[in-house]
């Protein structure tokens, strides 16, 4: 059978709403994959405070940003300031990331990756991490706000549609449309060092949407 992992956004929940979600999926698990794991807009979503409550409600806490953040410290992945996802996935440390998250799901835990962003497309979790994993042969369900789950074949059609990409294409495989668009996403939403907009006002932005 394959095996299921989650993603899900903070948003601007708050603590009992967001539990409830968590709890509505059967997580036992929660990978916080935000590269600094501190909210000055939503502070319930801080990691200590989330260490602090999770355990009440059955539900482990993990810190991944290191190894599946957005914002990677290694120089290499970067093109004129900016994460390029495609060397950010080859690093040693990233495919380290997917492996914490594929023995914890061999242990038993329902996971959930867990990001700021509300709109699962706007956010590292689906376009970089997700993509990996599915690669790897897990089935990757998006956790809504209203509770409701989209799966990760039927979140990339949406983003297709929305890039206004062709369902049916004599010149390209299915597969290229596929990468096109993770290419467009990820070049519209990855983390720009020279961006003027700071970062964590514009995911608070993305979080509210």
């Amino acid at each position: 059978m394959q095996q299921t992992i989650f993603t899900v956004g903070h948003s601007n929940h708050s603590r009992e709403v967001f539990i409830g979600l968590l709890s509505l999926h059967g997580i036992t698990a929660l990978c916080d994959v935000r590269s600094k794991p501190y909210s000055r807009f939503n502070p319930q979503f801080d990691c200590e405070e989330l260490k602090r409550i999770l355990p009440d409600y059955g539900i482990g806490y993990l810190f991944l940003g290191r190894e599946l953040g957005a914002r990677s410290a290694d120089p290499a992945c970067y093109e004129s300031g900016k994460v390029q996802y495609d060397r950010l996935a080859r690093t040693e440390l990233f495919q380290h990331g997917l492996a914490r998250v594929r023995d914890g799901m061999s242990k038993g835990f329902r996971i959930a990756l867990m990001c700021a962003e509300k709109e699962p497309l706007e956010c590292h979790r689906t376009i970089l991490v997700a993509r990996h994993l599915v690669a790897l042969g897990l089935d990757v369900q998006h956790i809504h706000a209203n509770g409701g789950l989209e799966s990760h074949a039927d979140a990339l059609n949406r983003l297709a549609q929305m890039l206004n990409l062709a369902q049916e294409d004599l010149f390209r495989s299915a597969e290229d449309l596929l990468a096109d668009a993770y290419h467009r996403q990820g070049e519209r939403i990855a983390y720009d060092a020279g961006d003027s907009v700071p970062l964590e006002a514009a995911a608070a932005r993305s979080a509210a949407g």
